[in-house]
């Protein structure tokens, strides 16, 4: 995770992705690149008699004054270098296609905020872009302050085996040398049998993930709620947890409570940063 994207709109709710990105790279080796999206406009009439296309200029001119403006302040405040990148289209299209160019290992972006399911995210994009992005997705929520990432808290309602999304929580607990937490949520409509069966299986697990990944601080326990983001809320307050985790799933039935949507809804409804880990095919 060293080549970081930060999308912006000049907002504070971008703002607070950059600061992320920004106090991460103080004590890790990260190459930050911040993105424009500069969508354009389809009225014809104003194509043809070439007005879309000054106004575009214009744009484009001060979008560019701006990014410029703010690197040299983080070169200068913060003594952090960064790269800039400014893409005509779509946020979601824009960042896809920086993924790319860039060798992008990690989107870090902001959302309006986690007053309720149904907060709109920071353009309306975050949502969306963490379903479809090749790369791991960073939300920070609106109105979020800073603190180094101590506690780290993995989501799943399985025994996760897959060792791109392991090696990937556990690179992320050694950059931040924080302590890992992992929780298995058995589903309100399970019945009893599951519960147990999952209970039997952690230690198992947790020994497996020790053995194999070693090293740091490791906890790993089986949750039981009938509410899906209130039992993970509750588990995050009394552990005092810094950052979550969790895998958007494809399949239906079995990883519903891990569904793309319900990955999107915490991604709004949490209050510390959450990391969604792409899936680069469905599991069977």
């Amino acid at each position: 995770m060293k080549n970081i994207l930060v999308p912006t709109d000049f907002s504070s709710c971008a703002d607070n992705a950059v600061n992320f990105a920004v106090e991460s790279a103080k004590f890790l080796p990260l190459q930050i690149t911040l993105l424009h999206a500069l969508e354009q406009s389809d009225n014809l009439y104003t194509d043809y008699v070439g007005l879309n296309k000054e106004f575009s200029q214009s744009l484009l001119h001060d979008v560019k004054e701006k990014l410029e403006k703010l690197k040299a302040t983080l070169r200068e405040t913060q003594g952090i270098v960064i790269d800039t990148c400014v893409k005509h289209g779509g946020v979601k299209e824009g960042i896809l296609e920086a993924e790319n160019e860039k060798n992008i290992d990690l989107v870090i972006m902001g959302t309006s905020g986690a007053s309720g399911l149904k907060e709109k995210l920071w353009g309306s994009k975050t949502a969306d872009i963490i379903t479809k992005s090749q790369v791991p997705v960073l939300t920070i929520p609106g109105g979020y302050q800073w603190n180094k990432p101590q506690k780290i808290l993995f989501a799943t309602n399985h025994y996760e085996k897959d060792p791109a999304v392991l090696e990937t929580i556990f690179r992320l607990t050694d950059m931040y040398r924080a302590e890992l937490y992992v929780v298995i949520v058995t589903a309100d409509d399970d019945d009893a049998a599951t519960f147990l069966e999952h209970s039997r299986e952690t230690p198992h697990y947790e020994k497996m993930l020790k053995e194999k990944y070693g090293g740091g601080i490791l906890t790993v326990a089986n949750l039981y709620g009938k509410s899906f983001e209130d039992t993970l809320e509750d588990y995050v307050n009394k552990n005092n947890i810094d950052l979550m985790v969790m895998v958007p799933y494809k399949r239906s039935l079995p990883d519903r409570i891990f569904s793309p949507s319900i990955t999107k809804r915490m991604a709004c409804h949490t209050t510390i940063p959450l990391l969604a880990i792409p899936m680069k095919q469905d599991k069977h």
